[in-house]
């Protein structure tokens, strides 16, 4: 390109792109995601690509299993409450909560943020969150990408896609063939986790709910803040549970979108179920039904309603399991009758 620049010729930063603001929130994530490094990193943020060694992160015969997801629509109600805080934290669990159900270690994660116009300050909290998550999991953030589109989305609205990837040794894939009379044992949720929030938003919206307000379900905090309570990540309660369990460990089933009755099945073989025993209904998710008037199959189908994770257990290593995982609960046992019994515990 040749000849004088033009007085009036405009700049991608006048398209609405700042590459300079790119640049910087590269340099502000760094020390965060080096902050996750594990073993097997190889990399620091800023390649065209991420370098990962599976031999040094201890695999022989490694097989891989990936798992993308993003936050929904729990992402429109942060941005609407200005709390973008646990967003990240949201990104990082969908993904790795459902690695370990596959019976890998969750080894690496990339992000993805889209933007309209990149706020430094937004972007590096929804990253920090990202990071600490990794952290938390036991897996790097080896890198990610960050597209500042304008045109495409509304002033201040962002999007997140996370990527994540982990290993197993061959042989150690789960689920293993579960049996009639299995235990299934429950990991609670830490609230709605980051499924259903279109029905969330509009039950808010429905009930005229002010999201500053302390939450009619819990006085100590904003009724924003508890919705937005940042999913729960299973990782490392997984590993307790293969430690004490061995081969007892017969499957996980995260619960996301689909609930009980979708996910749990998906960890069981075909032809047999599970029958579920009552179990308290967390205060969050009896405001939802009561205030929607949403019927008790609707929110099964729909929430968690407080059962995070389902660990399919042979019946001689329960014990060992709990006492690993003291925060499980009985849920009930599998069956020869395909399908899940159960009813919502309203009482």
């Amino acid at each position: 390109m040749t000849g004088p620049d033009r007085p009036d010729g405009l700049t991608y930063r006048d398209a609405g792109v700042d590459i300079d603001a790119g640049n910087a929130l590269v340099d502000r994530i760094r020390p965060l995601a080096a902050a996750t490094r594990r073993a097997g990193t190889m990399d620091a943020l800023g390649g065209f690509g991420a370098l990962f060694d599976l031999k040094a992160a201890g695999f022989a015969d490694p097989i891989l299993v990936a798992a993308t997801d993003g936050v929904g629509t729990k992402l429109r109600l942060a941005l609407d409450a200005g709390d973008l805080s646990g967003v990240g934290a949201d990104l990082v669990a969908m993904c790795v909560n459902d690695l370990i159900c596959q019976g890998a270690e969750p080894l690496f994660f990339l992000d993805y943020f889209a933007t309209g116009r990149l706020d430094l300050e937004a972007a590096e909290t929804v990253i920090a969150g990202v990071a600490r998550a990794c952290a938390e999991a036991g897996c790097a953030l080896i890198g990610g990408e960050t597209a500042e589109m304008p045109g495409l989305y509304a002033e201040g609205d962002l999007d997140l896609a996370g990527f994540a990837v982990g290993a197993m040794e061959r042989g150690g894939a789960l689920p293993r063939p579960a049996r009639p009379g299995d235990v299934l044992l429950a990991l609670p949720s830490t609230g709605v986790h980051s499924n259903g929030f279109s029905l969330v938003r509009r039950i808010v919206e429905r009930a005229g709910a002010d999201l500053a307000a302390p939450a009619p379900f819990e006085a100590a905090r904003s009724l924003a803040a508890a919705l937005l309570t940042p999913t729960a990540l299973y990782p490392a309660p997984a590993r307790a549970a293969r430690a004490a369990a061995g081969e007892g460990l017969r499957a996980l089933a995260h619960v996301t979108g689909g609930g009980l009755p979708e996910n749990l099945p998906r960890a069981l073989p075909e032809g047999l179920g599970a029958a579920l025993d009552p179990w308290p209904l967390p205060p969050v998710f009896r405001w939802l039904a009561e205030t929607g008037g949403v019927a008790e199959a609707e929110m099964l189908r729909v929430f968690n309603c407080g059962v995070g994770l389902v660990l399919v257990l042979a019946p001689e290593v329960e014990d060992a399991v709990r006492d690993a995982l003291p925060e499980a609960f009985r849920l009930g046992v599998v069956t020869e009758t395909p399908g899940v019994a159960l009813s919502l515990p309203l009482a």
